[in-house]
């Protein structure tokens, strides 16, 4: 097998992934690490270290990360889940001066995540001993997630060329809207229909993207008025922590009920990142009665497609020709 993608052995973007990269090798690779975790894991990445490196808080990404890493045999040796509190980053420590120290642990691999958009590629120039994988960084990029999206949505339909789907909620501060949006974008016949008010529209640049890569697309300010059309509903949150501001409950126009649920079709899924703001029911991006509707795959499939995901980048960056 030929594993080897642009920017190797780093992860630091979606752009690196070829479509035929991914249908050919990853989502293989991936269905097979199902396999590997249903069946409680293997020794592939036995003596392999990892270091766990967050500046921002985490759920998901970082306990697939680190299970993926016990999965495979391997084992984590560092973790911090905010390190911008504890870790010497809070008494004025640099990130291009942490990596450097960490090489001198010798790890195999950095699991980064950072408020900073360019921290990835700042990452990968300080480290000379271990792979970097990006695990979000700014407001920018999270490929990982984007992967994981795709394998979610490659196991419901056949294939991604074809495909429409509605991507809702704050896409002006959402790195996964982003990092989905590039990886949608290397597919032919793909449609997206991003949804969200004005103020909180998906940038430029990835509009130019996917002019460039003769994606269609359409901006709408209404959820119902494409939920019959779509495969898939990729709904993501308010990003309070890089100042977003949305009410889902204002008008439902971006949010997820029974009212899009009787819109969808039968075969069409309903994803999210994660995670949902439930604070207040009333205006939550995803009323809960939507959770139990067997569409909504979210707390099921996609978790499961996350640790597969991070499993098959670990094996394919760590042990490539096992």
């Amino acid at each position: 097998m030929n594993s080897k993608f642009d920017g190797w052995p780093n992860v630091v973007e979606s752009q690196q992934f070829a479509a035929a990269w991914l249908d050919q090798e990853f989502f293989p690779l991936a269905s097979e690490m199902v396999d590997v975790y249903k069946s409680g894991g293997n020794d592939l990445l036995r003596g392999m270290r990892m270091v766990s490196l967050f500046f921002e808080p985490s759920t998901r990404t970082r306990m697939s990360f680190e299970t993926a890493m016990h999965m495979l045999g391997g084992r984590v040796v560092f973790a911090t889940e905010n390190a911008s509190q504890f870790s010497s980053a809070v008494k004025g420590e640099t990130l291009t001066d942490t990596i450097e120290v960490a090489n001198e642990y010798y790890p195999h691999v950095i699991v980064l995540r950072h408020h900073d958009d360019d921290s990835a590629e700042q990452a990968v120039k300080a480290s000379v001993r271990a792979s970097v994988i990006n695990a979000g960084s700014g407001r920018k990029q999270h490929p990982t997630q984007a992967l994981l999206d795709l394998f979610t949505i490659r196991q419901k339909f056949p294939e991604i060329k074809g495909i429409k789907v509605a991507i809702c909620g704050d896409l002006a501060n959402g790195r996964t809207v982003r990092s989905l949006s590039y990886l949608l974008g290397k597919y032919e016949g793909v449609r997206i229909y991003f949804v969200a008010p004005t103020r909180l529209a998906i940038k430029q640049d990835i509009k130019d993207y996917l002019v460039r890569h003769n994606v269609c697309f359409e901006e709408v300010d209404d959820i119902h008025a494409v939920a019959e059309k779509v495969n898939v509903i990729y709904q993501t949150r308010t990003q309070k922590e890089r100042g977003g501001s949305m009410e889902f409950g204002v008008n439902g126009h971006f949010r997820i009920d029974q009212s899009v649920l009787d819109l969808m079709r039968q075969d069409a899924i309903i994803m999210h990142p994660m995670p949902i703001d439930r604070h207040n029911l009333a205006t939550t991006e995803i009323d809960p009665i939507v959770d139990n509707d067997p569409r909504a795959v979210y707390k099921r499939l996609q978790i499961g497609a996350g640790l597969a995901t991070r499993m098959a980048i670990l094996k394919m960056i760590l042990a490539p020709e096992a």
